[in-house]
């Protein structure tokens, strides 16, 4: 990924832009490299810190797993959609920090939110971000 990092005002719009998306219910920004959650919003009754420990294991988890997978061992994840029965989950990098990445996770209702609106703003939000 190509940027310049990403600042604490830009985390903040990152989550209200998150949260803008119809549908959202939950979202978190959280640092790849060490898990830390560094922003959260709608989070009831959820521990922050506890989600971003887990997604951020589940993202690296499945970059080693689609880097075993394709030939030459090279991918560029976009976002990671998880559909259950309850809602739409979406992963998506950000933008490259000196530890690593930093990772939006939005949670959607699913009888209300439009999952191909949801991914084509989170780009939109990436993309401000310099993360893509």
């Amino acid at each position: 990924m190509s940027g310049e990092g990403c600042t604490v005002l830009d985390i903040e719009g990152c989550l209200a832009g998150a949260l803008a998306v119809p549908g959202a219910l939950d979202a978190l920004v959280a640092e790849d490299a060490g898990g830390a959650a560094v922003a959260s919003g709608s989070l009831t009754s959820l521990d922050p810190q506890a989600l971003a420990d887990a997604f951020t294991a589940s993202l690296r988890t499945t970059l080693d797993a689609l880097a075993l997978s394709t030939p030459g061992g090279t991918v560029r994840l976009e976002d990671v959609i998880v559909t259950t029965d309850r809602g739409h989950h979406l992963l998506r990098p950000l933008c490259p920090t000196p530890a690593g990445t930093a990772l939006l996770y939005l949670r959607l209702d699913g009888e209300r939110a439009n999952l191909a609106l949801a991914r084509h703003r989170l780009r939109a939000i990436a993309g401000r971000l310099g993360g893509g």
